[in-house]
């Protein structure tokens, strides 16, 4: 049997229009039952906080249950390999955590690709770090610090939060961009690095500013630089370590990503839901109360974003042979 050609036209048009229409379709019913956000840490830290605040907005706003599901477990991989998998429909959303960007050149072993498995949805916030230091070290500025271990090769210990943390990482740029050598101790998270910072066994740290605030401003501790790339409201006379340091910005920062395939229309809606969140002044008061900057992104630029700080992260890890051997 012969289709004229005008049918046959008629019909592979009709065709190609049958799964965009399916998109508009789901999107236009979205979402129809809860929706889940998967926080790769345990409950009650700043992420899981976060992943709270969003969820109980976009519930108010997309007028269905949104429900937090934490899957803590080998460096947040755990989690993200559970939103992996999930299915692409907008009924799982992943908290993405900067950690990303790290553990794809730390771990060798990952199921997955995040650059290539995981949609970005929309940026949440930013957490900048801070450069601080004993107070019985003999620097004021950034500059005299890098000066003071010029002059003490091998005596200034840097903690960290663990093998690979973000603030691990931060004082290897550090390093790298000042030019100096510093021993590298890491602790079983933030918290025990900064008490033996405030005791004198380690010298410096670069720790995120909510964990440290009340020690910086208590006078525990002394802060020589934020950095992030801009100065920070909670610490206005603070410099940015990169006036001092060209180049130097080390933040930590959140965000909304959906399984690879999900609805373009989907991922669209939820980023403006998001970013009206961000502009709200309750939300911002409550990002505030975090140590939390607003940052708001279109996916295009969030994942742009994502593989920048990959390839930046990349670079440090191999150039200073990180592994995530130690405590």
């Amino acid at each position: 049997m012969k289709f004229p050609r005008r049918r046959f036209l008629r019909l592979a048009a009709g065709a190609a229009v049958l799964p965009l229409a399916s998109r508009l379709a789901l999107a236009q019913a979205y979402p129809s039952r809860p929706v889940r956000i998967i926080v790769p840490v345990a409950p009650g830290g700043a992420l899981d906080i976060l992943a709270r605040i969003m969820g109980q907005w976009l519930s108010e706003r997309l007028g269905q249950s949104v429900v937090i599901e934490n899957r803590p477990g080998a460096g947040t991989n755990i989690g993200i390999e559970a939103a992996v998998r999930a299915a692409p429909d907008g009924y799982t959303l992943l908290l993405i955590p900067a950690s990303v960007t790290t553990n794809a050149t730390l771990y060798q072993d990952l199921t997955f690709n995040f650059v290539r498995d995981i949609e970005p949805v929309a940026m949440i916030s930013t957490l900048p770090m801070v450069m601080e230091i004993n107070p019985q070290i003999p620097a004021k500025t950034v500059a005299e610090f890098i000066a003071y271990a010029k002059a003490n090769p091998g005596k200034i210990s840097m903690a960290s939060g663990g093998s690979g943390s973000s603030s691990h990482v931060g004082g290897e740029l550090f390093k790298m961009l000042a030019g100096i050598d510093m021993i590298h101790v890491p602790y079983r998270g933030g918290a025990p690095a900064l008490a033996d910072l405030i005791g004198g066994q380690v010298q410096v740290m670069f720790s995120p500013l909510p964990e440290s605030l009340g020690a910086i401003r208590s006078g525990q501790v002394r802060a020589l630089g934020v950095a992030s790339a801009k100065r920070v409201e909670a610490l206005p006379d603070v410099p940015t370590v990169a006036e001092t340091v060209p180049g130097f910005e080390a933040s930590t920062w959140q965000g909304i990503g959906a399984p690879k395939g999900t609805p373009p229309e989907i991922i669209e809606r939820l980023n403006r839901e998001i970013n009206a969140a961000l502009a709200d002044p309750k939300i911002k008061g409550r990002l505030a109360d975090l140590g939390s900057i607003p940052t708001p992104m279109s996916p295009a630029d969030f994942k742009k974003l994502i593989v920048a700080e990959t390839e930046k992260w990349a670079k440090v890890i191999r150039t200073a042979n990180i592994t995530l051997q130690g405590p």
